[in-house]
């Protein structure tokens, strides 16, 4: 069901010193305004996520799913995967990621949703969707990547918009052990992620693996 999948080169960081003398990082302060995420995805471009499990390329195409396609560009390019976990793997059907570490920013997100897509692909082996809710226009920040054929998803509105292209098995690799989050299973609860971030995913869950940094390639 949708309601599943929904419940699916850090640059030197500039610094800026507040007039009381401490400092605040302002990639983390731009994250806290989705507003301002709006450039335009290249027709084709290449995203690069290093891994606690090793490296993974995803190959985007606008022409797939261009809303889409834009949000994950600007996603990328801004630093809001790095550090994020992999918090819903389920072997035999997905691996799901997304949710900032940082309550605060992750906070920012949840109302800043995008139009659906239409289904132009299908969710095959190793390609891109972002997760939604059962509610029209409400993909945010979280994408799954299909570990099989997951076909029945294209009629239920799931636009992939790029692929794996290479280091699937690093994503075949990606820790499975806590299985669906709760409250049907016993993984990761997403309010306690929305409200305490990654503090609760490594106190509760500390095998689950992460994406230490995400870069567009140039």
């Amino acid at each position: 069901m949708k309601r599943a999948l929904a419940s699916i080169v850090m640059a030197a960081v500039p610094m800026g010193v507040l007039a009381q003398g401490s400092a605040v990082d302002l990639s983390k302060a731009k994250l806290k305004n989705p507003a301002t995420f709006t450039d335009k995805a290249p027709e084709t471009f290449k995203a690069k996520f290093e891994t606690s499990k090793g490296q993974f390329v995803i190959t985007v195409h606008r022409a797939w799913a261009p809303l889409g396609a834009d949000r994950f560009y600007n996603l990328v390019k801004g630093g809001f995967y790095d550090d994020c976990r992999f918090f819903r793997v389920i072997d035999g059907f997905m691996a799901q990621v997304g949710m900032n570490g940082d309550s605060a920013i992750q906070s920012a997100w949840g109302s800043a949703t995008i139009s659906d897509d239409l289904v132009k692909g299908s969710n095959k082996r190793g390609f891109v969707s972002f997760a939604a809710t059962m509610s029209k226009d409400s993909r945010s920040t979280q994408f799954f990547v299909s570990l099989v054929d997951n076909a029945r998803y294209d009629q239920m509105g799931f636009a992939p918009f790029g692929e794996v292209t290479s280091g699937m098995d690093a994503v075949d690799m990606l820790y499975s052990g806590y299985g669906e989050g709760a409250p049907r299973g016993t993984g990761p609860e997403q309010a306690k992620l929305r409200t305490q971030g990654n503090a609760y995913l490594t106190k509760e869950f500390p095998k689950l693996d992460y994406i230490k940094r995400a870069t567009i390639e140039k």
